[in-house]
């Protein structure tokens, strides 16, 4: 073999990644979330880079930027070079943000990158409560108007709708206090500040195995497999149910070789038996979809939810 040509597969084969790609043309990556440490945003994205950083041979490291119901976040990646050097996590929030308060920069500022799941929501309260089930709590906020209080996370946040959407629906005039991120709006409910709260299972899940909280209903269609003794909100004569994404998007204008990368990488890791051991213990759903998938997607999901909000009266 001649020495150029040697030279040449050398180089080749330093540049691929874990799973045969063109290297990434980062070896650092931040990831921005708006959620607080502990909130399901940021335990996402921690789990996410444990298994997925071998394989696009990347050193993630996740920061944590509070603030303006996830508009300083937003805004922090949406002013960075588009190089593939840092990703905001997306949830239904940082659209919701841009529909109710209309923020410098909105979820339109970004480019969806990739979705990678559905993340069920559930309605929970401490294990001392009095309420053994979700229409316990809401006969108790009924016959004692404006007594109740539930706890949600952010102000422009899915779970903060849903808990307005739950207060309209069965009537129950609760007051609802949104926090920076499920973290804080569960030690409210560990101390008794709430009668309720609302999150992913990840969010709750060590609570839940320590028997400090208790889970109510779960806002699906159908009951979770690996929860099946959980009741959904409508067995139990409540019509919510909530659709709740997670995944990433990144400033305007990525180059292709990012894109696809990050598609091959969510690819291989949610084939990753590991990781799916660990996202199946937090109910989460795969739902792989590329950048074009993913950007169709948040169209859709945007005038829904825009709909939505003039149903309730809070954008015109």
């Amino acid at each position: 073999m001649r020495p150029n040509t040697l030279l040449a597969i050398v180089i080749t084969l330093a540049c691929t990644s874990a799973w045969g790609q063109a290297a990434y043309p980062h070896k650092n990556v931040t990831l921005v979330t708006h959620s607080s440490p502990g909130g399901g945003s940021d335990v996402f994205l921690r789990a996410l880079a444990k298994h997925l950083g071998p394989k696009m041979g990347v050193n993630f490291a996740v920061e944590n930027v509070s603030g303006g119901s996830g508009a300083r976040a937003v805004s922090r990646v949406a002013q960075t070079p588009a190089d593939g050097s840092m990703f905001y996590a997306t949830t239904p929030t940082y659209i919701q943000t841009t529909l109710l308060s209309k923020p410098t920069h909105g979820y339109d500022s970004l480019m969806p990158v990739v979705n990678v799941f559905f993340d069920p929501e559930v309605i929970y309260t401490r294990a001392e409560s009095p309420h053994k089930s979700l229409a316990d709590a809401i006969a108790h906020a009924k016959s004692n108007p404006g007594k109740g209080r539930w706890g949600a996370s952010n102000p422009a946040s899915l779970e903060r709708i849903a808990m307005e959407r739950l207060n309209r629906i069965t009537q129950a005039r609760a007051v609802i206090v949104s926090h920076e991120g499920g973290g804080d709006q569960m030690i409210g409910v560990l101390n008794g500040t709430y009668d309720l709260g609302i999150g992913e299972i990840q969010e709750v899940r060590s609570q839940l195995e320590a028997k400090k909280v208790r889970l109510l209903a779960v806002l699906t269609e159908r009951r979770l497999p690996d929860l099946s003794d959980l009741p959904t909100a409508r067995e139990q004569g409540t019509d919510l149910v909530v659709t709740k994404f997670r995944g990433l998007a990144g400033p305007k204008n990525l180059p292709p070789n990012v894109l696809k990368a990050w598609s091959d990488g969510i690819q291989a890791v949610l084939a990753d038996p590991a990781y799916r051991r660990e996202y199946a213990r937090e109910s989460l759903v795969p739902a792989h979809m590329g950048h074009e998938e993913a950007g169709r997607f948040t169209t859709k999901f945007a005038g829904e939810l825009a709909a939505s909000l003039r149903e309730l009266g809070l954008v015109k």
